[in-house]
C-alpha cells in the first residue's frame, strides 16, 4: 500500500534551518510528483513547494520562496524540504502528498491523494 511518512520536524530559532523529510513506500515507481503542505492553526492548509517525479522541475509558493528548497532522492525515495531563514509564521504543521496532476495545479486539492501524517515545525525564540 503506498504511503507517506514525514520526519524532521522541531523547533528551531528564528533565521535558523530545518530539514524535513518524506519518506514514500509501497509505490512501484518512482515517477510520482510530490508536494509539500502546511496548515498553521486557524488557518487553512496550502501548498509550500512541488518538485516532478524526475525532479526537473519545482514550484514554491511566493512566501518561501528564496527560502525553501525541495529535492529528492529516488534511490532513497526521499523529498526533502530545505528551510532556512525561518520565521515565526512558518510555524505549522508540515505534510507530504502526491500530485496526481503535476506541480502546476498541486494546489488544487483534487489532485492530492495519499497524506502523510505531518511533522511539526515550530519557529520561535
Amino acid at each position: 500500500q503506498e504511503q507517506f511518512v514525514e520526519s524532521g520536524g522541531g523547533l528551531v530559532q528564528p533565521g535558523g534551518s530545518l530539514m524535513v523529510s518524506c519518506a514514500a513506500s509501497g509505490f512501484t515507481r518512482n515517477d510520482y510528483h510530490v508536494g509539500w503542505f502546511r496548515q498553521a492553526p486557524g488557518k487553512e492548509r496550502e501548498g509550500v513547494a512541488c518538485i516532478t517525479g524526475g525532479g526537473g522541475s519545482t514550484n514554491y509558493a511566493d512566501s518561501v520562496k528564496g527560502r525553501f528548497t525541495i529535492s529528492r532522492d529516488n534511490a532513497k525515495n526521499t523529498v526533502y524540504l530545505r528551510m532556512t531563514n525561518l520565521k515565526p509564521e512558518d510555524t505549522a504543521v508540515y505534510y507530504c502528498a502526491r500530485a496526481r496532476w503535476g506541480c502546476i495545479s498541486y494546489n488544487d486539492q483534487r489532485s492530492l491523494d495519499y497524506w502523510g501524517q505531518g511533522t511539526q515545525v515550530t519557529v520561535s525564540s
